[in-house]
């Protein structure tokens, strides 16, 4: 096998990608040398290489890409649960100074990955990570989401907001989805009731599907004024905000006077801080379970690109056109 291995380098932000031939990594001690089959272009991943993703902390020149799918190649010293073959899958790099999964290769914490799912592809399995893991960390993790519950998805077609949704409704949740009108039987595929945010406010619909009551679990996935929406959308007393984005500056006050409780979600940190990983691969066996089970089927732009098109996967991206999460074919 050859010493080295293709990889897309970004040189500079709002640049195109390098193309290079640089050294393979090798695995240290509980890392797990993957061959990339798939690898999964995020939002986030589009801002990193635009220069608008400094809490990503990735340095340049840098390697992107979060999201991957492949095969083990080589088993770093104390690495167990995994064999050379064995198809995986995880968030794994990208950020925080990890190499990403845009390039043939790529030497991975083994605590991050999971086997993938024996139903999905490659292409399938490297849409999932991050947004299952973000979805996961807020409704099951801060939330506990369960039966009996009334579930409302901001952006229920949306990266996260498809997963969610899906999570939800397989822990026996009722949900609704906040979508536009185009894209409304995406969200009633995954069992959810679609609610067009275009042509009512949070206050019709709460009255429409609670009665007035608001919903037990709200996951804002938009930020910004969807995430001032869902203070005023949560439950008296019980009710649990939960959003990914909220960064801005916010008043509380409309949540604070329901008794209400709010948890932010930062999918990030396992990898910026070497703290939880193992957590982060115990959420992805989670989402083996519920595919194989059938109750995950992950949403993917059916546009094919390959290491060397990785820029124009990236303008997809951005341009809001995508129809589900743009993967990029890093080997046949």
């Amino acid at each position: 096998m050859s010493s080295t291995m293709r990889a897309a380098v970004l040189d500079e932000y709002n640049s195109p990608f390098r193309f290079a031939e640089i050294e393979r990594p090798k695995p240290s001690a509980g890392q797990v040398l993957v061959r990339i089959k798939a690898s999964g272009v995020n939002p986030l991943d589009t801002k990193i290489r635009t220069g608008n993703g400094a809490h990503a902390k990735q340095p340049l020149p840098a390697i992107l890409g979060m999201d991957m799918a492949g095969i083990v190649e080589e088993l770093g010293a104390g690495v167990s649960g995994f064999s050379v073959g064995d198809e995986v899958y995880g968030l794994t790099g990208g950020v925080g100074g990890l190499q990403g999964s845009l390039a043939e290769f790529a030497v991975v914490d083994g605590d991050l990955l999971a086997k993938k799912p024996v139903n999905l592809t490659m292409r399938q399995a490297a849409a999932i990570p991050l947004s299952f893991i973000t979805a996961w960390e807020g409704l099951v993790d801060r939330a506990n989401v369960h039966a009996g519950q009334k579930v409302l998805i901001h952006a229920g077609a949306g990266g996260v907001g498809h997963v969610a949704v899906q999570i939800a409704r397989a822990r026996g949740a009722e949900v609704f989805a906040t979508v536009s009108a185009e894209k409304k039987a995406i969200v009633e595929s995954y069992g959810a009731v679609p609610i067009d945010y275009r042509s009512t406010n949070v206050e019709r619909y709460m009255a429409a599907h609670t009665g007035g009551e608001g919903f037990d679990v709200v996951y804002d996935t938009v930020g910004g004024a969807t995430l001032d929406d869902s203070f005023v959308a949560a439950k008296v007393y019980t009710g649990h905000v939960l959003s990914s984005l909220g960064w801005g500056t916010h008043k509380l006050a409309p949540l604070s006077f329901r008794g209400a409780t709010y948890s932010g979600v930062f999918t990030l940190l396992p990898m910026l801080t070497g703290r939880g990983r193992a957590h982060h691969g115990e959420i992805m066996r989670e989402a083996t379970r519920l595919v194989e089970a059938g109750r995950l089927t992950p949403l993917v732009d059916e546009r094919r690109f390959s290491l060397g098109t990785a820029l124009a996967a990236h303008a997809l991206v951005e341009s809001g056109k995508a129809l589900g999460k743009v993967v990029v074919d890093i080997a046949d």
